[in-house]
């Protein structure tokens, strides 16, 4: 523990982050050096634990204390990142699902964790197969050669958006460029104004 600093004041600090982001809108760069440093203390802290003297009945009042103090830090710790966890699902739903615009984002990335990328880059990867599970729509009615109008569109991209996953494959979305794809799986393109239909 650092000279004049109480239990629990690191934690304090992550939530005072936390509740200046959510007051400002605005996704604040992962402190990485608080976190560690609370880390650090909570490892200082179980150290504390074993230097204590413990003979049995009741447990002496420091030993409350340090447990008190551990625990509040792990109650920190744990809201920090999942109000950061939040955050980010609000981001990702913010641009229609689109990962590619948020990672190509240097600003937005540079203040994220490594593990906050692989977190996105896995809850995208959940909710395409999830989406996967859905769209399997067969209508036996339906013309083989041509597809309904309803369910698919034929959009030319207006701006480059990079590859977008969609039921049938990854596709690279270029500038110029025409496509028969599934309605659901570019509506979000076409509301940001990257595609138009044709």
């Amino acid at each position: 523990m650092n000279d004049g600093r109480q239990y629990g004041e690191l934690g304090t600090q992550l939530l005072l982050e936390s509740r200046r982001s959510t007051q400002t809108d605005t996704f604040l760069k992962y402190n990485d050096t608080l976190v560690r440093s609370l880390i650090r203390e909570q490892r200082d802290l179980e150290k504390a634990i074993d230097a204590i003297p413990f003979e049995g009945g009741s447990p002496p009042p420091a030993l409350l204390i340090i447990q008190t103090a551990i625990n509040r830090n792990k109650r920190c710790l744990l809201a920090y990142n999942a109000h950061r966890v939040d955050r980010l699902r609000d981001l990702y739903w913010s641009v229609g699902g689109a990962l590619p615009h948020i990672l190509s984002n240097q600003e937005l990335r540079g203040r994220m964790s490594p593990h906050e990328v692989d977190y996105l880059r896995q809850y995208n990867s959940s909710i395409m197969e999830f989406r996967g599970e859905f769209t399997h729509e067969l209508d036996v009615t339906a013309s083989i050669t041509v597809p309904p109008k309803d369910i698919h569109a034929l959009v030319r991209v207006v701006r480059d958006c990079g590859v977008i996953q969609t039921e049938l494959g990854s596709i690279d979305f270029k500038k110029g460029q025409r496509f028969m794809v599934r309605r659901a799986d570019i509506e979000h393109l076409i509301v940001q104004g990257y595609l138009e239909e044709v």
